[in-house]
């Protein structure tokens, strides 16, 4: 055996629950599930750690390297670059930085730029700001608009795509606009002094996450918002305007949670009406166990935006159309817990969209069940260490 699985030792810091994203309280999950929580993360980051190659990667693909860190970084503050395997991670991820600010290889720049952008303000490192402020600025330009000749009647106006020709799609928008709002969502000092670089920023993100949601009206089933022949009245929302991968310009699960996410995200009151018809909807087709209307077709990234969204919308409770309350926090680690392998990784038998890769679907989960769980404040939690020592 190499080195790498005989002599690092990996210190990783896990919490029970504390506070989400916005640092409001939350309630907590019970005593003993919280323990399975805990282990069954610890499980499946040893399983992930088994995996990295020798390049610093997971798999050789920017996007997997770091959904794999971010499920790393948020087990617990406490877990830093300063970890060999996290430090060699981002040694990856760096060499993938364009001059363009971009972070990708040889396809998908959207994909990988947002879902690396996430991971590197995940490790709140100062040696990233240029990183950030430049891949940032690679995604403000990539979101269709004037600049395109487009107009706010546009289909595609304020979308984004995979990159390059593309057509934009709510996916990729998704991705895009958690990467844009994940460090604002958990600024805890609101009377911090801001340089006029910064103040900059924050105006260039709100212009950004106001041509979002006109894309994201136009991929809504509310015909307040979206007057399109197509739009249905559900509140939920599809793939694309006038398009879903339920067929049709049906609403599904998938969707109807990353455009709620967004919704919450891009700085949209839980009162809006917009809001309130896609918690509808999601109250109205409430699944663990399988995707509305998709069934088990890409099943685990449901699961990290299911957690993600509701995480932020920040309600304990669902109540399903037939007046059932259910616990989505305890009902959806209840649900991972019992799926996963014995060897602490995750796989879907259905292999659409990736999803028969154990290392794309256990990062996937890994980042749910640290949803259910919360972050901790590093002032108030406890900090438990665990040693890995490689066999």
């Amino acid at each position: 055996m190499t080195n790498k699985f005989t002599s690092i030792l990996l210190t990783i810091a896990l919490l029970f629950a504390a506070t989400g994203f916005s640092q409001k309280p939350t309630t907590k999950i019970n005593l003993s599930l919280a323990k399975e929580v805990d282990h069954s993360i610890k499980l499946g980051l040893k399983w992930l750690y088994g995996q990295q190659e020798d390049n610093g990667s997971w798999q050789h693909y920017p996007a997997i390297t770091a959904l794999v860190l971010s499920s790393y970084l948020r087990a617990h503050p406490s877990i830093t670059t300063k970890e060999p395997v996290i430090a060699n991670g981002f040694g990856f991820l760096k060499s993938c930085i364009k001059p363009d600010g971009s972070i990708f290889l040889d396809d998908m720049p959207n994909y990988n730029t947002s879902i690396c952008l996430v991971a590197f303000k995940d490790a709140n490192d100062p040696e990233f700001k240029d990183i950030i402020l430049n891949a940032e600025k690679y995604l403000m330009k990539l979101q269709i608009d004037e600049s395109e000749d487009f107009t706010t009647d546009s289909l595609y106006y304020g979308g984004v795509g995979y990159g390059g020709d593309e057509r934009p799609d709510l996916s990729n928008l998704q991705w895009a606009i958690e990467a844009m709002a994940i460090d604002d969502i958990r600024e805890v000092e609101p009377e911090k002094k801001l340089s006029e670089e910064e103040k900059t920023r924050i105006e260039n993100k709100k212009l950004f996450y106001g041509k979002a949601l006109d894309f994201l009206a136009k991929c809504q089933n509310l015909q307040e918002v979206n007057p399109e022949a197509y739009a249905q009245n559900d509140g939920g929302f599809m793939y694309e305007p006038g398009s879903s991968k339920a067929g049709g310009a049906n609403s599904y699960g998938s969707m109807t949670y990353a455009g709620l996410k967004s919704l919450i995200y891009a700085k949209v009151d839980k009162g809006d009406d917009r809001v309130k018809a896609a918690h509808n909807w999601i109250s109205g087709n409430y699944s663990v166990e399988t995707t509305p209307l998709m069934e088990d077709q890409g099943l685990f990234y449901y699961y990290q935006t299911m957690a993600k969204s509701l995480n932020a919308f920040g309600e304990e409770t669902i109540t399903d159309s037939d007046n059932n309350q259910h616990q989505w926090r305890d009902e959806l680690a209840g649900h991972l817990l019992k799926i996963q392998s014995a060897e602490g990784f995750w796989v879907n038998e259905n292999g659409r969209w990736w999803e028969n890769n154990p290392v794309l679907v256990t990062a996937y989960s890994l980042l749910a069940l640290e949803e259910i769980a919360g972050l901790p404040e590093s002032t108030t939690i406890k900090k438990r260490k665990m040693i890995f020592k490689t066999e």
